[in-house]
C-alpha cells in the first residue's frame, strides 16, 4: 500500500502549534448544520483549547449564524447566498453592542472557499454536498489541517484531494472513518486485512425490496439512532450514505474495495472495526454522538476530555451484527462499482443521488426509485475516459448527472401516471 490520506501514525508538522496555554484557532464551515452546531458546542465547552476565527453557512439560518458569531467573537463570517449578506449584517448589528467592531462578512458562492484559506490551525469542513470540494482544496493548498466531515468533496474529487494533501494533513470526522482512524493505531498498515464499516441499517432494516416501494419521506426521515440533516438521513435510509462511506474509506486508507465490508449494527455503538492479518479485530465504540469524532478532529493528535457521553458499563447491553442485504439495498455494491471506475463516476453517483433525494422528498419518485435512477445514470455515464481529473471535469459531470437524473425521474413519473 502507498501512503494513505488519513494515516493516524503520521503527524502533520507544517502548522505550528499555538503558544503554551493558547487556544488553537479553528474555522468551521457549515456552522449552522448538524456537524457545525455540534462543533460549536465542543468549542464552547473547551474555550481554553479552541478559538473560532471564522464561520460559514449557506444562508438559510442567518439568525443562528449571527448568534454563533457573537458568542464565539469570530473575525469573519461567510454566507454562500449573496442576497443574505445585508440580512446577516443587520442580525450582527442587533447582537453587538454600540461601538463593538463587527466581524468581516464574506458573501457569495466562493465565500466559504475564501474563508477556508484564511490563517488558522484547523478547518472543519462540515458542509453538506459536493459544494464542499472547493473549500477542501483551498484548505489543503493553504497548508492547514483539514478536519473532514464533508465526505462528498473527497468522493467526487478524490484524485484532486490526493494530489494536494500532505501526510497527516487530513483527520476524518465521519464517525465511521474516525473509528477506523483510531482502530488503525493498533497495528502497522501492512498488517491490515479488512476494514469493517458499520451501518445502523436505517429505519428500514429487515424490509424486502418489495416492502420498500411504498416508503414515505416522513418514514425515511425517522432515523433510529442518529440526529442528522434531511439529505444525510435519506441517504442513510437508502444506504447511499454507506456506499459513499465505502468510497471514502478506500480513498482515505488506500484499501481495495474487496477488503472493505459493510456490517449492519443496529445499536450504532461500534462505529467501525479493523481486522488484522493475525485474525484480531479492533473496534472503536461509544454512544451515537458526533461530538466525540468532531472533538478528535479538532484536537488531534490530542484527545479532548469529556467530549461526549460514555456507556454505563454497570448496565446490561446487547450489540447485534447482521450481513448487509444487497438486494434490498443495492446502493453499496453500486458505490463499490462506481469507486472502482474512478474518474468522474463518483461525482455522477453523488450528484444524481442528490437530485433523486429531492425528487423523492417532493413526491416525484418512489423510495426504491432513488437508487434505481442513480444506477441508470451511472450506467449511461459509462467508463470515464483518462485519469487526469480536473475540477472543471467534476463540475461538468455533476451538471450532466443532475440533468439526466431529473429527466429519468420525470420519465418514470410520467410512465407511472399513464399506467
Amino acid at each position: 500500500m502507498t501512503d494513505s490520506l488519513a494515516d493516524p501514525h503520521r503527524r502533520f508538522p507544517a502548522v505550528p502549534a499555538p503558544a503554551a496555554g493558547a487556544p488553537r484557532d479553528i474555522v468551521i464551515l457549515g456552522s449552522t448544520g448538524s456537524i457545525g452546531t455540534q462543533a460549536v458546542d465542543v468549542v464552547r465547552d473547551n474555550p481554553d483549547r479552541f478559538r473560532v476565527t471564522g464561520l460559514s453557512a449557506a444562508g438559510g439560518r442567518v439568525e443562528l449564524l449571527a448568534e454563533q458569531a457573537r458568542q464565539l467573537r469570530v473575525r469573519t463570517v461567510a454566507v454562500a447566498r449573496a442576497d443574505k449578506a445585508e440580512e446577516l449584517r443587520a442580525a450582527l448589528r442587533e447582537r453587538y453592542g454600540a461601538g463593538e467592531p463587527l466581524p468581516e462578512v464574506l458573501a457569495g458562492p466562493d465565500a466559504a472557499t475564501e474563508l477556508a484559506a484564511s490563517d488558522c490551525h484547523t478547518v472543519l469542513n462540515g458542509i453538506t454536498g459536493s459544494i464542499g470540494l472547493a473549500p477542501t482544496l483551498a484548505v489543503l493548498k493553504a497548508g492547514t489541517v483539514l478536519a473532514l466531515a464533508n465526505k462528498e468533496s473527497l468522493i467526487v474529487g478524490g484524485p484532486l484531494v490526493k494530489a494536494l494533501a500532505r501526510p497527516g494533513q487530513i483527520v476524518p470526522v465521519d464517525s465511521e472513518h474516525s473509528a477506523l482512524f483510531q482502530a488503525l493505531l493498533g497495528g502497522a498498515r501492512a498488517e491490515v486485512r479488512k476494514l469493517l464499516v458499520t451501518a445502523s441499517g436505517g429505519p428500514f432494516r429487515g424490509r424486502t425490496r418489495e416492502e420498500l416501494a411504498e416508503v414515505t419521506p416522513r418514514e425515511a426521515l425517522a432515523h433510529p439512532t442518529w440526529d442528522m440533516g434531511p439529505v444525510i438521513t435519506i441517504n442513510s435510509a437508502t444506504l447511499v450514505n454507506k456506499g459513499l462511506e465505502v468510497i471514502e474509506a478506500h480513498l482515505l486508507y488506500d484499501i481495495p474495495f474487496d477488503r472493505i465490508q459493510v456490517v449492519v449494527h443496529p445499536q450504532s455503538a461500534v462505529h467501525s472495526m479493523v481486522e488484522f492479518t493475525d485474525g484480531s479485530t479492533l473496534a472503536q465504540c461509544g454512544p451515537p454522538d458526533m461530538r466525540l469524532p468532531i472533538a478528535l478532529g479538532l484536537g488531534w493528535p490530542e484527545r479532548v476530555p469529556d467530549a461526549g457521553p460514555v456507556f454505563s458499563w454497570t448496565e446490561a447491553m446487547s450489540w447485534e451484527f447482521f450481513p448487509l442485504d444487497e438486494k434490498a439495498f443495492p446502493s453499496v455494491p453500486l458505490a463499490c462499482h462506481v469507486g472502482a471506475l474512478g474518474g468522474t463516476a463518483p461525482a455522477v453517483y453523488n450528484a444524481a443521488n442528490e437530485e433523486c433525494v429531492d425528487a423523492f422528498m417532493a413526491g416525484k419518485l418512489p423510495f426504491t426509485g432513488i437508487v434505481d435512477t442513480v444506477a441508470a445514470v451511472v450506467e449511461e455515464h459509462g467508463t470515464p475516459n483518462g485519469t487526469g481529473l480536473t475540477l472543471p471535469d467534476v463540475l461538468e459531470a455533476e451538471t450532466w448527472a443532475r440533468r439526466r437524473a431529473r429527466e429519468v425521474a420525470q420519465r418514470a413519473q410520467t410512465a407511472e401516471a399513464r399506467a
